[in-house]
């Protein structure tokens, strides 16, 4: 788990970027029905990795 935490901090944009993509598939598989609900999810999961959100949102 620290392995996990100190890649996020270290790699914080990539972190984000990945778990955005990973949105945008699970977006795209559900037909779009649930992009608010998976947007929401992306946003505070990005909030709670790395030293801050660096994606803009």
């Amino acid at each position: 788990m620290n392995k996990a935490k100190s890649f996020a901090d270290q790699h914080d944009e990539q972190v984000d970027q990945a778990m955005e993509k990973g949105g945008d598939q699970i977006d795209q598989r559900t037909g779009n029905k649930y992009s608010e609900h998976i947007d929401r999810g992306v946003d505070e999961a990005q909030k709670r990795t790395g030293e801050g959100d660096t994606v803009p949102g």
